[in-house]
């Protein structure tokens, strides 16, 4: 049974763990991004998100109160000035931890640890995912397939239009580019 044991231990003592947890938060925060075991990243996930919640209101006392966590006064101002602008209007869950396979040496189970809103690429591919129009598998009617191949080709001319304009811009520029190479040759 595993009543009244609410924090894993990790295998460690207090002092280390504590230890351990301080300088894998530095890590995240300064990197954005870490590798370690699940069991630690299920553990520096609740370590970790009071104190960027605590970052969000900049005073004196909170700077102290996440420092005292910390210990890194490099990772105290990067939390502060960097993540917290970032995070300020989402209201939990800063943290995400993707498991990514199992360690060679002693087939660990691995987990990728990052901040939210700095994966750059999840973000694009979220940006796409709502650019895009859904489309759905029912079958079309016999005059909406017709009246579907002609919308885009009456929209085809108004796309090459922008091009012509971009190539008359190109070339105004393009003998401007030999009047500074000139003054190198000297």
């Amino acid at each position: 049974m595993r009543h009244n044991k609410a924090v894993n231990h990790l295998g460690r003592k207090s002092g280390h763990r504590k230890a351990m947890l301080a300088n894998m938060a530095s890590s995240l925060i300064m990197h954005k991004r870490i590798t370690t075991t699940v069991a630690k990243a299920k553990a520096l996930k609740p370590y970790l998100e009071p104190l960027v919640t605590k970052s969000k209101e900049d005073t004196t006392h909170n700077r102290r109160i996440v420092f005292s966590y910390l210990k890194d006064k490099q990772a105290v101002a990067e939390l502060f000035r960097t993540i917290a602008p970032k995070i300020m209007d989402r209201p939990g869950g800063y943290l995400r931890v993707l498991h990514v396979g199992f360690r060679k040496g002693d087939a660990a189970d691995m987990a990728l640890v990052e901040f939210v809103d700095f994966n750059e690429a999840a973000l694009e591919t979220t940006v796409k995912k709502a650019s895009e129009k859904k489309t759905t598998r029912r079958s079309r009617s016999k005059k909406a397939a017709e009246a579907a191949p002609e919308a885009p080709a009456a929209e085809a001319p108004a796309a090459e239009a922008p091009a012509a304009e971009v190539s008359e811009a190109e070339a105004v520029t393009e003998p401007e580019a030999p009047a500074e190479e000139a003054p190198k040759s000297e």
